[in-house]
């Protein structure tokens, strides 16, 4: 699967525990979403637009209104980066 720069960089911070909490408005739409590490950072690169591109191909998904995570198809796209700490 063909995925960007920014959508590897999102999918391998939810890969390591991260979340994606989403703001819906009185329709019941998500308006904005923040791209959330475990540590507690925002990441810059999650957007709407980035949101729903990896929604739409099924790489993260929420279970009962909790904050999105990544999925086991999500799992299998990102490729492997060492982990700058």
């Amino acid at each position: 699967m063909n995925i960007s720069r920014c959508e590897q960089r999102v999918l391998h911070a939810l890969a390591q525990g991260g979340q994606i909490n989403h703001i819906r408005d009185t329709k019941g739409a998500i308006v904005a979403v923040d791209c959330m590490t475990r540590d507690g950072f925002r990441l810059v690169d999650g957007t709407i637009e980035l949101f729903k591109r990896l929604k739409r191909r099924r790489l993260i998904a929420s279970r009962g209104g909790a904050p999105y995570r990544i999925t086991r198809l999500g799992l299998e796209a990102v490729r492997a980066q060492l982990d700058n700490r």
